[in-house]
């Protein structure tokens, strides 16, 4: 019994030393040799050359086909082409080794079906089964490998429809010529695929549209198919024949085509008529909206309510005293009188105001008119000189400010280059908003909104209204924050919380207790998602930050990223740390959020690597 109780003590530290190492987890070298026994009938596993067996490691032991993680010592890669199996893909098996993203099981005798188990293979990018005898329907679950690259089953016996695969974005190969597929070729991302074939099985219908990156080799032997690139035009749709009308019916169809034709007259004048009607009034109203002035736009239409920023007021000659130049640059040229007689182009309007592009003297210039702010002239004046301090080359500075009772105005100067809004989803020629220009404005963006957190928490001055809007770009094309500070007090940022969607119910109770930073970081996070996705808030009624995180929940993390990106040759790993921070920020609970110090540094050293990366990209070309 001696013997046989060491035997089991030096056998349980090998365990342990196993699990200490790094290595995979007894049950996944359970899973592994039953996956072996059953592709090998049981044969291999008994051959010591292979060592395929519990009592060693697939890594540390190195079996024979795998390659491994040499940092965390767990399976990456089973590479077993050419070793005559001949049993079935036990794929549930072979999935309990969650790090695998290479199968390789090429020219063998392997028969049976690809179970749909193979979708546990959650990291699978590569998955080669050619000239084999798999056999039956190809499993639906395929479109769940939402990291899959390539796919290659030539030379099988695979049979009925190919399933819709046009969910994994980042498909390049896809391999299936000489099967017994059946049905027509589905959407695949064809623009998207560098490999394609489906040659010599059975398939019927309409070639797709390849967007000219395949010939007709990719689909010869398809005796059903038919259309470019294939030499075979695809037959005319028949009409139907004509239904037979007795003359009767004849004459009373006639009859109603009139009246309808007589009704549609009717309507299209009264169209006309009432479109006439609304262009006149269009022209009538334009000239006087193209020559407002600031002053102009703010008169009330009711009589005694004339606006205070009138000429015609006889308090203008104080007005003056409440306004205040911050920028030493244009202290000569920039008159409170002048800012008011100059016109405006109203650019933009919400429910706290207003934002209009000015010309003065030559120099043009944005004012933001706020109102129903409930805040005194003096601290408005305090807290616009506190902002103005806070000097970043990232934060539009603030050029003058004005405040009365009801209204308050701010000064900046004009961006020309527009906002990150307008980049991201404007159309500019069919170009792409490149993955370094949006990962710079990132690492931007993160820096001025921590300095400016770090350097306003005791005044409790946040931003207060950050969006995609609000981050213009400079003359270098560098984001910059503006509108810093602008909106009105907590209980009125609530309001505007629970009717913005990107904002969650869980700010409500930090915007209460005095912790709007921690929505600052939220708006942030949502940011990060319209740089990584490309898609606008609130976009197709659909809110972005809840439609991330159902996707990323699904572990179709792939799907969250903007295609045009992947397509342009962005670096997949980055864009998912960047993902990371993002769903950080967005987090439900505003005490778990990072503070943007934290959220910077981690995106600085994002980009960072991303420099490296191109660097050395550069010097090997």
């Amino acid at each position: 019994m001696i013997p046989v109780t060491r035997w089991v003590i030096l056998s349980i530290i090998f365990q342990m030393l196993l699990v200490l190492a790094g290595s995979e987890t007894l049950e996944v070298r359970q899973a592994l040799v039953k996956f072996m026994n059953k592709i090998s009938l049981g044969n291999i596993s008994k051959d010591v050359n292979f060592g395929w067996n519990l009592s060693s490691d697939p890594c540390t032991n190195k079996w024979e086909g795998i390659t491994c993680d040499s940092r965390r010592q767990h399976v990456r890669n089973i590479v077993l082409d050419q070793k005559n199996l001949g049993g079935v893909l036990d794929a549930a098996s072979v999935c309990e080794a969650t790090s695998l993203v290479v199968l390789s099981l090429n020219e063998n005798e392997i028969i049976g079906t690809l179970p749909q188990e193979i979708s546990n293979c959650r990291r699978l990018t590569h998955l080669y089964l050619s000239r084999n005898k798999f056999s039956s329907n190809l499993p639906s679950s395929l479109s769940r490998l939402s990291n899959l690259k390539r796919f290659v089953i030539s030379d099988n016996a695979f049979s009925g429809q190919i399933p819709d695969m046009s969910r994994i974005s980042g498909l390049l190969t896809f391999l299936a010529e000489r099967n017994q597929l059946t049905g027509q070729i589905p959407e695949f991302d064809f623009s998207n695929l560098v490999h394609f074939n489906v040659s010599y099985n059975n398939l019927t219908g309409v070639v797709p549209d390849v967007k000219g990156h395949f010939s007709s080799s990719s689909f010869l032997g398809n005796p059903g198919l038919c259309g470019v690139p294939l030499p075979s035009t695809c037959p005319p749709t028949p009409s139907p024949p004509p239904y037979p009308v007795a003359k009767k019916e004849k004459v009373s169809f006639f009859i109603y085509l009139g009246y309808a034709i007589l009704g549609l007259i009717i309507i299209l004048l009264l169209v006309w008529k009432l479109f006439k009607c609304i262009r006149k009034k269009r022209r009538k109203s334009t000239p006087k909206d193209q020559n407002k002035t600031i002053s102009s736009a703010g008169e009330s239409k009711a009589p005694g309510n004339r606006s205070e920023y009138s000429m015609t007021s006889p308090e203008n000659s104080m007005l003056s005293a409440s306004f205040e130049i911050l920028s030493s640059s244009l202290a000569n040229k920039l008159r409170f009188e002048d800012l008011l007689r100059a016109p405006a182009e109203l650019i933009g309007k919400g429910k706290h105001g207003s934002v209009y592009k000015v010309n003065v003297n030559g120099v043009t210039l944005v004012v933001k008119r706020i109102r129903g702010w409930n805040i005194s002239k003096d601290d408005f004046k305090k807290r616009m000189q506190r902002i103005h301090r806070m000097q970043n080359p990232h934060v539009l500075p603030l050029v003058a400010f004005y405040s009365s009772k009801q209204e308050k105005l701010t000064v900046y100067k004009y961006q020309q280059n527009g906002s990150l809004f307008k980049h991201l989803h404007s159309s500019h020629g069919g170009q792409v908003f490149e993955w370094a220009s949006r990962l710079a404005i990132a690492a931007c963006v993160a820096e001025a909104l921590a300095y400016m957190h770090e350097g306003l928490q005791n005044d409790d001055i946040p931003h207060g209204n950050m969006k995609s809007t609000n981050i213009l770009l400079n003359d270098d094309m560098e984001a910059c924050l503006s509108e810093y500070g602008l909106m009105p007090d907590n209980q009125d940022q609530t309001v505007v919380a629970q009717s913005d969607h990107s904002i969650r119910e869980d700010d409500l109770v930090a915007i209460s207790t005095h912790n709007a930073f921690k929505m600052d970081v939220y708006s942030f996070g949502v940011i990060l998602l319209e740089l990584l996705t490309g898609k606008p808030v609130q976009a197709s009624g659909y809110d972005l930050a809840r439609w991330v995180n159902s996707v990323v929940r699904e572990e179709w993390t792939g799907e969250v990223l903007d295609k045009c990106l992947i397509t342009d040759g962005a670096n997949e790993e980055r864009m998912i740390n960047l993902l990371q921070v993002a769903l950080r920020c967005i987090n439900p609970s505003p005490d778990a959020r990072p503070h943007m110090k934290e959220v910077a540094f981690i995106i600085k050293s994002i980009k960072e690597d991303e420099e490296k990366s191109v660097s050395v990209f550069s010097s090997e070309v």
